[in-house]
């Protein structure tokens, strides 16, 4: 179903979508969605081909499938010797990428990461602004777990705090 073909948010709803995409212009002004895109692309390397365009809708879009994703966590697995996630790397429908997302997140608690920083499989797969903020806190905290364990390349996105 098509974004167009739904109602807009409003009252309640609106005001809180409203919120989170004021907090995500913050942190693309601080330049975190840029970092996290730079660690994924220098991360996976040439597994993977680069997003190259930091436009939220675009890198949102890179990562939908849950492919990168998947792909970056079995890095940071690998170098800390764990076992890999499986996932999907030919994704023909949304069940498949949400099953990648979700294999993801499982991936991140093995690697250390509080469950409380991981993101729901709607937060990226819908394609909305306010809850792709999840998905840049994910990679950003995820980065810095991957830090506390000396991974290289490391990731130099800096820590924000809202008032």
């Amino acid at each position: 179903m098509s974004n167009k073909m739904r109602a807009g948010k409003s009252g309640l709803g609106y005001e809180v979508e409203k919120k989170m995409e004021d907090n995500y212009d913050r942190e693309e002004q601080a330049g975190t969605p840029t970092h996290c895109m730079k660690w994924v692309n220098a991360v996976v390397g040439g597994d993977h081909a680069e997003c190259k365009d930091c436009e939220w809708k675009n890198f949102c879009n890179h990562l939908r499938d849950g492919v990168v994703l998947c792909k970056l966590i079995n890095k940071l697995l690998a170098s800390d010797g764990k076992s890999p996630i499986t996932f999907q790397k030919k994704v023909m429908s949304p069940f498949v990428a949400m099953t990648n997302i979700e294999n993801f997140n499982k991936g991140c608690e093995e690697y250390g990461l509080a469950k409380e920083f991981q993101f729901q499989s709607g937060d990226l797969w819908e394609v909305r602004k306010g809850p792709f903020l999840n998905v840049i806190n994910c990679i950003h905290s995820l980065g810095f777990v991957a830090n506390s364990k000396n991974f290289i390349p490391a990731y130099t996105g800096e820590v924000t705090k809202y008032p």
